[in-house]
């Protein structure tokens, strides 16, 4: 009991920023590590006999984000609930909301399991895919989403440790878990020589693992989120919280990638524009994939700010003390300011050896390789660069959600990020069908979010002092 109590973390009493640190550092390891599956699966599969290896496996994030957002998107609802129990220190409702969201997470999983299979090959078809990149594709996915319930069930875990303060012990399930998919991912594709296939059972072993030991972790945990099978319902005032709290955030992190998807379909015309027909290689392809990969690893150090703001504010918020709010969210601002900038900095320093690492190392003047290397810098200057942005639009994103206003979150970022960035690829995107046009999007439709949802938090905040004094 000692050593639990020790690792959680109680945000609602003393200053903010060094307790945020403390628990944040934790989260970016661990967010660096579940990264680093899908940047291991590329890595190693740009040394199998798949020339499109690498490509087709980057066609396939939007689309795997885009059903995994929708049906276990819910465990941000999670995170908030049990936050919010913890904080009020009501143990029966914090029993109540973790064996609902695990019995939610398993179900929400089977189901994304059944919709991902039947869907995946018109889907990467619609959005441009075809011949040996289709084929690639398609295979990936297929074997991805029949490990979508341990994904799902993992992620609820990670979110209920957070949510009592506890950040350290997903840090340590989650690097054994990494070794362990590194390990296997190179055993599939060097010794048994498969491709996309080999590195995603690598993946879904991985996640099975990680998800038994949290499990059992949970279990022996003697405290507010104690596991028990015996326990294990869905509870209806838990059940009704996690869907009010984790609808929104699902339905938002799916229409992002919808937006996406789009995008990755534009990625797929300039392509098909720029590369002779009837050539196997689809350059512009995997140059965006590569980059966009190392670009993953800039936004997932951010998003532990995003799951730091959420908790913080979710304990604040349950134990009634909304002047806490705003520094909360300045700590947090300041926080994902200096991770971004940080983290940009050091991939732009080191961009040409990471790139190497997913096959993209250039070539003569007019090869299609060196238009892969081209694609590849080009979405670094335009996208990675600036990325702090999009911390800074999460952070904002994340306080909202720990208030409680998850809609009033979602309908900003929807509207700020989704929507502009949808009429912008309709609208200016073919008068000018570069990949320019395509990347500058971004940072444009990250600073009008930003902007709205900060002067929303501010808004809210004089309201809620103003009700609790």
């Amino acid at each position: 009991m000692e050593n639990v109590q020790k690792k959680k973390i109680d945000f609602t009493e003393g200053k903010v920023f060094f307790k945020l640190l403390r628990f944040i550092l934790p989260i970016v390891a661990t967010n660096l590590l579940q990264m680093f599956y899908n940047a291991a699966d590329m890595m190693v599969v740009s040394l199998s006999h798949e020339q499109n290896a690498v490509g087709a496996i980057g066609t396939t994030g939007s689309f795997i984000s885009l059903i995994l957002n929708i049906f276990i998107g819910f465990s941000v609802g999670a995170n908030v609930v049990v936050a919010r129990e913890v904080g009020a220190k009501d143990k029966e409702r914090a029993q109540n909301a973790v064996h609902t969201a695990l019995l939610m997470a398993l179900i929400f999983g089977l189901i994304g399991v059944v919709v991902g299979l039947s869907v995946s090959r018109a889907v990467l078809r619609l959005m441009g895919n075809s011949g040996n990149l289709l084929d690639l594709a398609v295979r990936y996915t297929y074997i991805y989403f029949l490990g979508v319930p341990f994904l799902a069930l993992t992620n609820y875990l990670i979110a209920i440790f957070r949510a009592k303060g506890d950040s350290k012990t997903p840090l340590v399930v989650l690097t054994i878990a990494g070794v362990l998919n590194v390990g296997m991912n190179l055993f599939f594709v060097l010794v048994a020589e498969l491709s996309v296939e080999g590195v995603a059972i690598a993946t879904a072993l991985a996640n099975a693992a990680s998800c038994v030991v949290l499990l059992i972790k949970l279990h022996r945990d003697q405290d507010y989120t104690t596991f028990s099978f015996k326990r294990l319902k869905i509870e209806k005032k838990a059940f009704r919280d996690i869907v009010v709290n984790g609808v929104p955030a699902g339905i938002q992190g799916a229409l992002f990638s919808l937006s996406n998807m789009l995008i990755q379909s534009s990625i797929v015309t300039v392509n098909n524009s720029l590369v002779p027909s009837g050539s196997e290689y689809a350059p512009v392809v995997n140059g965006s994939a590569a980059a966009g990969n190392i670009e993953g690893f800039v936004y997932t150090s951010m998003n532990a700010v995003y799951q730091g703001a959420i908790t913080v504010t979710s304990q604040n918020i349950g134990a009634k003390k909304a002047n806490r709010v705003r520094k909360i969210l300045y700590s947090c601002l300041l926080a994902v300011f200096s991770v971004g900038v940080f983290m940009s900095g050091l991939a732009y320093l080191l961009k040409r050896p990471l790139l190497a690492l997913y096959g993209v190392q250039g070539g003569v003047e007019g090869s299609m390789e060196a238009l892969a290397l081209q694609v590849a810098l080009t979405r670094f200057n335009i996208i990675v660069m600036p990325y702090f942005l999009c911390g800074l639009m999460d952070v904002c994103s994340g306080v909202l959600r720990g208030m409680g206003k998850a809609i009033v979150s979602t309908a900003i970022s929807l509207v700020g990020a989704c929507l502009l960035r949808v009429v912008w690829l309709w609208t200016v995107f073919p008068s000018y069908p570069t990949l320019e046009i395509i990347f500058i999007s971004y940072p444009i439709t990250w600073t009008i979010t930003t902007v709205c949802a900060f002067i929303m938090i501010q808004v809210l905040v004089s309201k809620l002092l103003k009700k609790q004094a």
